[in-house]
């Protein structure tokens, strides 16, 4: 069938050296932010010559403003978010690591109990004329790589947080030089975090699997099942990050806004509002800290379902390395396209004007694509040999390198057509988020109908193209190209990260210009970089449920596999009420997390109206607010809140396998993906699309936008009640579900060899 052109060594080179060039260029992105100082200067150094206004001497100096106090303001407030946000990830830990060590002992015992923790070696799950490394050895190696998976994934989101606690204040203190500045500064922090979690997952990946190759030998079947675990590792963390972080930020953003800006009618970010920092903190761990978390998460499982079926096809069977690799060669090739693409909107254009935002943001996400495409091409022609055969169910399929390339590609494009199809539902710059606007004319009850109406309207253009990239890619390659589709989705992680986390970094600098007291016209250049990163967080929330999607199929085609199910008859009692069951958990999910948000934000509203109503002179704005409270409850209420839906998710593919078995699983795990990805793209779009919409009002650049308005319009406040009720569903249950449907999967796949040999108890006795 012919050989790879790229010899092993070069693979092996390849791969670490992408990923520290990934990690050495996220550095000097830090360095380049770090630059931009929280200290006064003088106003000498101000009218230096310059790109994006840089010649304007500061706004604040024109206005009569003292640009020392402001500084010094800003830097204050900095702190104040960064204490928050690193207090309360630290509080999240503690819990989440006790979990992280009860699961691990619990792998290590079910999978250890497959052969009764026996040392001897087995015959081998695909080939049972060979001998294989014993059960209890694929126990250990699979605790170890989801221990790794797990600390990874706690890195990533806290190294992310901290880079955007590190930069909001700066983004707000460049917004002073004009928008360019500050676009670059918020863009170039969430570079930082986009390469250092694509380069260190990858990373960490590669040295595991070189590492477990010393003892497992020609045993690439139980090398790669062991590494399994990784995918499951970070998952696990990312489903607490996600619906801990999710619960803290719109807590304290719905109490927010619910008593400061309906019933008080102060701006969102008044200093004067108690719930202020805690929801400039809740941006940075939901949606940064959360996101990342979750994107590793997408990652490392679609890696590991690729590696799993690659290694039971010829790749595996003939040990060619290079082969077996391409999961990782993509990855490498994505880190140094992701690194020319974020040139284009640091060094080669200039922002000069607001209305450039958007499109340089979206600039990012064709060129990415486009250069990838060409990435991809040669990666497969270099990589793979002309033919080869891949694991389908218990036959090998033969495959050409060609149509390998193409499943990638088809992923890679089907995440594009994802995203535009989100930005046009979500952005305020089209009729859908327009029309949703316009019927805040007549209240807030025909906002939500609007609102519901174009989630579920937003969700058929992307399910066509995760059917069609299904479709195509496993009628090419089977799950192996179903896998490969999804990691194409997500090979262009690093810029797509730096798009996401720009959202909240410039969402938190238009909160601490507001609480610095800065002029309107600041305010109004952060409300353009926010309006923007709005939309471009809706955009990764797309790309996130389509990964998941093709992720948590391929990890259901693996486990299919390895649990030797030859079919899944949905016409079989066991497998159909596996499907109601399925299709339902993704509805009970978001009703624990809607109603966790609800309680918290009920505490949160209470305490907010206390303070308003018990502390002299806060409305007149000479007396400071009790902010560290408010903090308090969203922490509390968060970690009390996150445990019962992160049990939910963890424990179900436990109970179903052990009492009903692998074929009621497998019901279970097809259930929830096909209910989970239409619930996950509706509510995250409508969330999405009821906050353009009320910033839509509130900007009013538009002549029909300004009929709608100013702040405080009956218009608005219906606006404002669309957003609050938008804010959990966007924020907390629709990214929290991919999230579960790829865990899930991956569990099970995990799980695979314990419930094939001990499952379906109950079925057993009756």
């Amino acid at each position: 069938m012919g050989a790879s052109i790229l010899p092993d060594l070069g693979t092996e080179i390849l791969i670490p050296v992408c990923a520290v060039i990934g990690i050495a260029f996220s550095l000097l992105q830090w360095v380049l932010v770090s630059q931009v100082k929280l200290s006064p200067a003088s106003p000498s150094n101000n009218g230096a010559g310059g790109k994006n206004g840089y010649a304007d001497y500061l706004i604040e100096e024109e206005e009569g403003l003292n640009d020392h106090n402001v500084v010094l303001k800003c830097a204050e407030i900095q702190n104040a978010i960064s204490e928050g946000a690193t207090s309360f990830l630290f509080t999240e830990y503690q819990y989440v690591g006790i979990f992280m060590i009860a699961f691990a002992i619990l792998i290590f015992l079910f999978l250890g109990s497959v052969e009764g923790f026996s040392m001897k070696s087995q015959p081998c799950t695909y080939d049972l004329s060979r001998m294989c490394k014993p059960a209890l050895a694929t126990a250990a190696f699979s605790t170890i790589s989801f221990l790794l998976g797990a600390v990874t994934s706690v890195v990533s989101g806290f190294l992310g947080m901290k880079i955007a606690t590190f930069a909001n204040a700066r983004t707000t203190l460049e917004a002073r030089k004009g928008v360019g500045k500050a676009f670059i500064t918020a863009f170039r922090s969430g570079a930082v975090m986009g390469f250092l979690l694509a380069a260190n997952g990858l990373l960490v990946l590669y040295i595991a699997i070189n590492l477990f190759k010393l003892y497992y030998g020609d045993d690439w079947s139980g090398l790669f099942e062991a590494i399994t675990g990784y995918g499951l590792g970070g998952s696990s963390m990312a489903l607490f990050g996600r619906v801990g972080g999710g619960i803290y930020t719109k807590a304290a953003d719905v109490g927010a806004d619910l008593v400061g800006k309906v019933e008080r009618n102060i701006p969102e970010d008044d200093p004067r509002n108690p719930a202020v920092i805690a929801d400039n903190v809740g941006d940075n761990v939901g949606d940064i800290a959360g996101m990342g978390s979750d994107l590793f998460g997408s990652y490392a499982e679609s890696s590991c379902a690729a590696l799993v079926v690659a290694s039971i096809s010829s790749f595996g069977i003939n040990h060619e390395l290079t082969p077996m690799l391409y999961p990782l060669i993509i990855s490498s090739v994505g880190i140094i396209v992701c690194l020319f693409t974020t040139l284009f909107a640091t060094d080669l254009f200039e922002i000069k004007a607001v209305k450039e935002i958007e499109p340089s943001l979206k600039r990012q996400l064709i060129i990415s694509t486009v250069l990838m495409t060409i990435g991809i091409a040669i990666v497969s022609w270099v990589a793979l040999p002309p033919t080869f055969t891949i694991f389908n169910f218990g036959d090998q399929k033969v495959v050409k390198n060609w149509q390998l390339f193409l499943c990638v590609a088809v992923g890679l494009w089907a995440g594009l057509i994802i995203g535009f199809v989100t930005e046009y539902y979500t952005s305020n710059a089209y009729s859908p988020v327009q029309d949703v606007a316009d019927s805040c004319r007549t209240g807030a009850a025909t906002n939500v109908i609007f609102g519901l109406a174009l989630g579920y309207k937003s969700c058929i253009i992307p399910i066509f193209a995760i059917a069609i990239s299904i479709f195509v890619s496993f009628t090419f390659a089977a799950m192996y190209g179903i896998a490969v589709a999804a990691l194409g989705m997500l090979s262009t992680i690093a810029t797509g990260l730096a798009i996401d986390a720009y959202g909240p970094i410039s969402d938190n600098a238009g909160g601490i210009a507001e609480m610095a007291g800065m002029s309107h016209r600041i305010r109004e250049r952060t409300d353009a970089l926010d309006a923007a990163g709005n939309t471009t967080a809706a955009i990764g929330k797309g790309f996130a449920i389509g990964s998941a999607a093709l992720v948590s199929l391929a990890l259901f085609g693996a486990f299919v596999s390895r649990a030797a199910i030859s079919t899944v008859d949905v016409l079989t009692p066991k497998v159909f009420i596996g499907l109601l069951v399925g299709a339902m958990l993704p509805y009970w999910f978001s009703a624990m997390t809607m109603k966790s948000v609800g309680s918290a934000a009920l505490k949160m509203v209470e305490e907010v109206r206390r303070q308003f109503n018990t502390i002299p002179g806060l409305m007149e704005g000479t007396a400071k607010p009790d902010y560290a409270n408010c903090v308090k409850i969203s922490t509390d209420a968060s970690i009390k809140e996150m445990i019962p839906p992160g049990a939910l998710v963890m424990l179900t593919p436990l109970i179903v396998g052990i009492f009903f078995g692998v074929e009621t699983l497998s019901g279970v795990l097809a259930g929830s993906l096909v209910s989970g990805v239409q619930i996950a793209i509706s509510a995250s779009n409508t969330g999405g699309a009821w906050d353009n919409a009320k910033k839509y009002i509130e900007a009013g650049a538009s002549e029909h936008a300004r009929t709608l308005g100013p702040k405080g319009s009956d218009p608005h406040k219906a606006a404002v009640i669309g957003d609050t009720i938008g804010d959990p569903l966007k924020d907390t249950s629709g990214p929290s579900l991919n999230i579960l449907i790829k865990l899930m999967a991956v569990e099970s796949l995990v799980f695979a060899p314990f419930f094939a040999t001990h499952g379906g108890l109950l079925f057993k006795i009756f």
